[in-house]
């Protein structure tokens, strides 16, 4: 035992001595298999359903309740926490969401605290910390494929204060995801608002003035009469990533930060080099960036000032082209290559790929409107991003400190609640 401070002693304890389920997904005969997946009923949750400790349900699967009633491992219930334990180990996410249940696949488990020695949103942030994610990649076995197995999760060591402290804790960084959690909400609605104003004027062609208008044949079919196709070159500037050497690549804020695959759908990197490329290579804040291996991920980049590295391509639209036209217009290409491209490995998308991409350009007219409709969404949406990623930077300046007792809370009034959301 520890004393953080003298009016507060912070214990010492592993997590099997703890009152803390750690549920396993079911891995019986019972498990979903592909064809039994659907768009609704109950949530089945995959670890691709979890990025930066949030969940993101937009393409999360569903069981039938029959299915539902067959298994019963791996429930979920509210404020659950959820950890992937294969491959990408330690992504983890609060159950706390629309679905008032659902279930884990086999490469995930669930934590729930009993809220009366350890609160239930404390733990979730202790294990977020990069002390403890630190302990569980240190925990996790296998080349091919890493894990951590429930017996040696339980032999993990937490520091924790008494429950009033810990829930306080969890208060403050709450507060922080809840306005993370807004702002996100705000994004998608504005990002669907786009897709469908994208929608309706250029894949159904019910723009305005759309009666009068002649479709004419092209490389991609009927198109209005005066609007183009074009090369993808010819419209986006598109740029290649620099060839750094990852040897002197480092976590310390030393240098530049570099964006690499990996950072794409975070919107955000913690890659630094002191190695120097030309300007061409610098990434600002609303460039379109595209992962070329694996999944092809397709992001409006919110991360500051950052060099491109290999294997990360960067567009940005030409002759007064809306950014978020060209945003849209390459979803459906970009998909299609995440289909079609099998390497011997994973997928690896070609300079040849990109150059075999036609695009759809409306004429003068139709660009302008489309700017003034969608520029200013594009504006809102990347203010929010912003705004997430200064929040994010605060929370996560904050959580090391809180949670090891170094900033006391104690004596500070804050309004806490045991369930709150």
């Amino acid at each position: 035992m520890s004393n953080t401070t003298a009016q507060s002693p912070w214990q010492s304890e592993k997590l099997k001595n703890l009152p803390i389920q750690i549920i396993d997904g079911d891995r019986s005969a019972r498990y979903p298999k592909r064809d039994e997946f659907q768009k609704e009923g109950i949530l089945f949750l995959n670890t691709t359903n979890i990025e930066q400790n949030r969940l993101k349900l937009a393409d999360a699967n569903f069981v039938t309740e029959e299915k539902f009633a067959q298994i019963k491992k791996g429930r979920l219930q509210r404020l659950d926490i959820v950890m992937t334990t294969r491959g990408s180990i330690g992504k983890l996410a609060l159950f706390n969401c629309e679905y008032s249940t659902g279930l884990i696949n086999a490469q995930m488990l669930i934590l729930r605290a009993d809220g009366h020695i350890i609160d239930q949103k404390f733990l979730f942030y202790l294990l977020c910390s990069d002390t403890l994610q630190s302990q569980i990649k240190n925990f996790s076995s296998g080349s091919a494929q890493p894990q951590i197995p429930i017996q040696d999760l339980r032999e993990i060591e937490i520091n924790y204060p008494p429950l009033p402290i810990q829930r306080k804790i969890a208060a403050i960084l709450s507060t922080y995801d809840r306005l993370i959690e807004n702002n996100t909400r705000r994004i998608e609605i504005l990002e669907e608002m786009a897709r469908s104003i994208y929608r309706e004027w250029f894949v159904k062609f019910r723009f305005p003035g759309h009666e009068q208008a002649q479709m004419v044949d092209s490389e991609l079919g009927l198109i209005p009469e005066g609007w183009e196709v074009k090369k993808l070159f010819d419209i986006a500037e598109v740029t290649y990533g620099f060839p750094f050497k990852s040897k002197q690549f480092t976590e310390e804020s030393v240098g530049k930060p570099v964006i690499r695959i990996r950072n794409i759908k975070n919107n955000a990197t913690k890659t630094f080099t002191t190695e120097s490329a030309p300007d061409k290579y610098i990434v600002n804040n609303g460039d379109i960036l595209v992962g070329m291996d694996g999944d092809f991920h397709r992001e409006k980049w919110c991360g500051g000032e950052a060099y491109l590295n290999q294997r990360v391509v960067r567009f940005r639209p030409k002759n007064n082209l809306s950014f978020y036209y060209l945003f849209l217009a390459l979803e459906k290409p970009i998909q299609y290559f995440d289909f079609t491209v099998v390497g011997t490995t994973v997928a690896h998308l070609s300079d040849k790929h990109l150059r075999s991409i036609n695009l759809m350009v409306p004429d003068k007219f139709f660009c302008e409107r489309v700017k003034d409709m969608l520029n200013p969404l594009f504006k809102l949406e990347l203010n929010l991003h912003l705004k997430n990623a200064n929040l994010r930077q605060t929370r996560d300046l904050l959580l090391p400190r809180l949670i090891s007792g170094e900033i006391d809370v104690e004596n500070l009034d804050i309004k806490t609640s045991q369930n709150a959301a």
